[in-house]
């Protein structure tokens, strides 16, 4: 299986989103450190995930979160408070 997936800091109001094929593993490595681009921000909480077939879909669909449309999608549908 492939992941995507979108953390919360919970030092800052930032999101990180990724995707995996372990996707324990990778939350144990933005929360450790291990990240260059998370590292500032941690500890990181998941809020989100999603499971794919494939590492195309999880890569487009990882490529959609991040886009204009995409966060204003997942703030409305993934991300209420």
């Amino acid at each position: 299986m492939f992941y995507t997936y979108i953390l919360k800091s919970s030092k800052s109001n930032l999101f990180y989103t990724g995707w995996t094929t372990d996707l324990q593993k990778r939350v144990k490595q933005h929360n450790s450190g291990e990240s260059f681009a998370s590292k500032p921000y941690r500890p990181w909480t998941l809020v989100y995930y999603s499971a794919f077939e494939t590492e195309k879909l999880a890569k487009d669909f990882e490529r959609y979160l991040k886009s204009g449309s995409g966060k204003a999608f997942s703030r409305k549908r993934f991300l209420k408070p």
